[in-house]
């Protein structure tokens, strides 16, 4: 069997009402030479149905494993030369894969090439566009200051980047993408290209929603890198701006939250693990908030 140009490999656990959409977008696509590969992780709702329903597909159903694992699933059952990720609640645009594949083409040295996205709301009304200029050069410093491709679906991969590197960490709840960015950008080339390829929907039950697993596992990733730097100022640089950007992007709300549950009576176990993220990740600021509401109770004047 000849294989395909580009594997899609969708990953849905418990996301039966989004899945159809996010097949149907990868069906529309302008470049043709694809297969789709879902991996369903152990969902306990409709989504065996659905996948089973759906032309085209090449379904996998595993035991709930998490997403790391059920991409790695993904991708080792795949036949692409390239492979694109998708989760279950996102779109493609039409264009995403003949945007990639040329981009691809055009720098085959690339570990990966990425390009942009839009937000969508979860009936997927556009919103947003996220398209930030293009990252030309120094791109593992570049990600040790911030997640610049944001999106996992804009992403297209070589394949063989997958055997040079490893796959996806399954000891890592969240921000898997972003420690395979840094692992090959550390050492091999990878390319940002303009085009908005995918569609990311925000529908309020987004991972990226949890300030204390982001908090924690962003910075957790980031600091793997810590041993790479020593002695490349530039770098030592950049990754005391990526700390301070994860811990400003999750850490300043994770504080608001944090107080919203002790002055709110909440459940202590969940609070107790908030306090934990706070002073293991973001002391500086859980102090400077404590010392601000200090001030305010002996009313001492700022």
């Amino acid at each position: 069997m000849t294989s395909p140009v580009v594997s899609v490999v969708i990953t849905c656990h418990d996301q039966a009402r989004f899945l159809r959409d996010a097949v149907e977008s990868v069906d529309r696509q302008t470049f043709r030479d694809f297969e789709i590969v879902v991996v369903d992780d152990g969902s306990t709702d409709e989504t065996p149905v659905v996948m089973a329903s759906l032309p085209r597909v090449r379904g996998l159903r595993q035991v709930n494993q998490g997403l790391s694992a059920a991409r790695n699933a993904g991708w080792r059952a795949s036949r692409g030369r390239y492979l694109v990720f998708l989760d279950a609640d996102d779109r493609l645009l039409p264009d995403a894969l003949a945007a990639g594949v040329d981009a691809a083409r055009a720098h085959a040295q690339a570990a990966f090439v990425s390009g942009h996205y839009a937000m969508i709301d979860g009936d997927g009304a556009r919103g947003v566009v996220v398209r930030r200029p293009c990252v030309m050069s120094d791109h593992y410093a570049a990600l040790l200051r911030r997640n610049y491709i944001g999106m996992h679906g804009a992403v297209l991969y070589a394949r063989d980047t997958f055997s040079r590197f490893g796959g996806f960490d399954g000891s890592l709840p969240a921000c898997e993408d972003y420690d395979v960015y840094l692992r090959v950008a550390r050492t091999a080339p990878v390319v940002c290209h303009p085009e908005i390829v995918a569609e990311y929907r925000w529908h309020g039950a987004n991972m990226s929603r949890d300030n204390t697993l982001m908090l924690g596992t962003s910075l957790r990733v980031l600091r793997r890198q810590r041993a790479y730097l020593h002695g490349h100022r530039a770098l030592e640089a950049a990754y005391r701006e990526g700390v301070a950007f994860w811990q400003e992007l999750f850490g300043e709300p994770l504080l608001d939250d944090f107080a919203r549950r002790l002055y709110g009576g909440a459940s202590w176990r969940p609070t107790l693990r908030m306090l934990a993220v706070l002073l293991r990740c973001y002391p500086r600021g859980l102090g400077r908030r404590g010392a601000k509401v200090a001030r305010r109770l002996v009313r001492v004047p700022t």
